[in-house]
């Protein structure tokens, strides 16, 4: 079987919530030895249910129905493929590879999976406007669009450097009613100083998200909605490993490694985290590998210690695998994995030996020559982040193949490639 589906009576109705069967306690949030109370800033600019589910216990927390249908009208259940011709290209006899079809959302990307929960949960609360950062445009998109969907407005900061070159995903942003700014940008105090520094500065995530507090800050109708790194963020994005479960017992099969990329770490959390109870409650035998780019290997350099999730130090200190979040990094286009630092649960299980991780050059050479080989067989146009996950995918199949292991590899596609053909353009030299 090259496709297995889920019907819509079978769509997940919890999501995951590992906090309580991780290897250890999660490390709690610290508030920083002077300034003041970064949990309470917290209170007063995020969504209060969100907030509450950052904290939770609870192992399975149930979808609203409302919700529920919102899920169904943007079309989860979503497929799971066999990758049978880029098998035959590879020349695999003894790996087999499947993939998450999360790039089917309207807007593009598995960002829609909380971009959706968490203006729910805003509008359910009485506000008006949800603001929020983007590095790649996946997360502003899908937040814009969530925000339409429910009557909301939506402000987005966004790096500049990619708002610059992304000029059609900018569009369609506005299409769906956000208001878009380059980040750094004049409307902030902390965009401002980092202007007068250089007028040209290229922006970062961290820098985005410093921005989009500050405003959500000011404005008592404004949420704050993050799109990656924390816990409600991952708890939403479960949904895809729980749908992945049960198209896998469809076909009697299991995979035993399961890859995706990896910037903050919505996506490779979203398709791993309920593989991972697989394997802490289940004893299954599963590996799990997190690809990413040598602009901000966060998991592979970064240190195990407390950290802001801003440039400006407005969050509390949470306990993560950090380069520093005042790291300049260079440019890629791949620029939704170039964050100072992992999910706290992703860098627990990283410490814990559970979760591995590598990265690719900043040249990106390789992994756009892997997403055309994806193109030519499978057909489909992944974005520039989800070509370090096929690139991870086809390295750890032939490996597998050489040494004549037999292999059964997941793999989560986060996002299409459409608006992203400028990219392609550059990176495979083509007129």
């Amino acid at each position: 079987m090259s496709k297995i589906i889920l019907n819509d009576d079978e769509i997940p109705r919890y999501w995951y919530n590992i906090i309580p069967d991780l290897p250890k306690p999660l490390p709690k949030p610290k508030e920083p030895e002077d300034g003041s109370s970064r949990m309470k800033f917290l209170e007063r600019v995020m969504i209060k249910e969100c907030l509450k589910q950052e904290f939770s216990e609870e192992r399975w927390i149930k979808i609203p129905s409302e919700l529920l249908e919102l899920y169904l009208h943007v079309g989860r259940p979503r497929p799971l493929y066999r990758a049978r011709r880029l098998e035959n290209k590879l020349g695999l006899t003894k790996v087999k590879i499947y993939y998450k079809r999360e790039d089917l959302s309207p807007p593009g990307s598995h960002k829609l999976n909380t971009a959706l929960a968490q203006a729910y949960y805003a509008l359910e609360e009485g506000k008006e406007k949800l603001v929020t950062e983007t590095g790649a445009g996946q997360w502003g998109t899908a937040l814009a669009y969530a925000a339409r969907l429910l009557g909301l407005k939506c402000e987005v900061f966004w790096v500049r450097n990619v708002y610059e070159w992304k000029k059609q995903r900018r569009i369609l942003m506005k299409l769906y009613g956000a208001e878009v700014h380059p980040s750094p940008s004049n409307l902030t105090k902390i965009g401002k100083e980092y202007l007068e520094m250089n007028p040209n500065h290229p922006g970062s995530l961290s820098l985005a998200i410093a921005e989009g507090l500050e405003v959500a800050a000011r404005e008592e109708k404004s949420a704050y909605a993050l799109g990656s790194v924390l816990n409600h963020v991952l708890l939403h994005q479960t949904i895809i490993g729980l749908e992945a479960i049960e198209q896998f017992k469809k076909i009697d099969s299991f995979p035993n490694l399961v890859i995706s990329c990896l910037g903050g770490g919505s996506n490779f959390g979203g398709i791993a985290l309920p593989f991972v109870r697989e394997k802490l409650v289940n004893k299954k035998e599963i590996e799990f590998l997190a690809v990413q780019s040598e602009a901000a290997p966060n998991l592979v350099k970064g240190k195990y210690e407390y950290d802001f999730a801003d440039v400006a130090g407005q969050t509390p200190l949470l306990k993560m695998y950090t380069l520093g979040h005042k790291t300049e990094f260079k440019e890629i286009k791949g620029d939704g994995l170039r964050y100072h630092a992992a999910a706290p649960i992703i860098s627990l299980l990283r410490d814990e030996g559970i979760i591995k991780a590598t990265y690719y050059p900043l040249d990106e050479k390789e992994v756009f020559e892997a997403a055309k080989i994806f193109l030519e067989t499978e057909g489909w146009l992944v974005a520039a982040e989800s070509a370090y996950a096929v690139r991870g995918c086809i390295d750890e199949a032939i490996k597998a193949e050489r040494k004549n292991e037999e292999k059964i590899i997941l793999m989560n596609i986060s996002g299409h490639g459409f608006l992203d053909l400028d990219a392609y353009k550059e990176k495979l030299g083509i007129d």
